[in-house]
């Protein structure tokens, strides 16, 4: 495992899409992920992220909300992944119930995190995603 400033270093300059609909929810994500030095892009819902995913083939990791006006976050994978299969993908998912973690990566999601998010499992999971690449 490395230390909090190894992964904050890591990390550094890597573009990450934040999918998500919830304003709060997307400024605390934001907050976590601007002290690790990354480049955030955001999107409001499913359609956005597809666009920013098309129009950004350069994108290190999307962390997709599940839950999304306009195409939910299965809906928009299975449209970011006609163009890219390179970009890791991770849902977020206020669901953590036995099932869901087979639908989401039966769906073709690289991995999940369960929501409340905290911030030091979200830094841990976007390290060990980005380093399996």
């Amino acid at each position: 495992m490395l230390s909090e400033s190894m992964e904050n270093e890591f990390l550094k300059g890597k573009k990450i899409l934040i999918v998500e609909d919830d304003q709060s929810s997307r400024l605390y994500l934001n907050k976590i992920l601007e002290r690790a030095g990354v480049v955030i892009m955001n999107a409001g819902d499913g359609q956005e992220a597809v666009d920013a995913a098309i129009n950004n083939p350069d994108i290190d990791i999307i962390l997709m909300d599940i839950q999304l006006p306009v195409l939910d976050g299965y809906s928009a994978l299975i449209k970011i992944r006609e163009v890219s299969n390179d970009m890791v993908v991770i849902a977020q998912t206020a669901y953590g119930l036995l099932g869901d973690k087979e639908k989401i990566l039966n769906a073709g999601f690289d991995d999940y995190i369960i929501k409340p998010i905290l911030s030091q499992s979200l830094i841990d999971k976007l390290v060990v995603n980005l380093k399996k690449k």
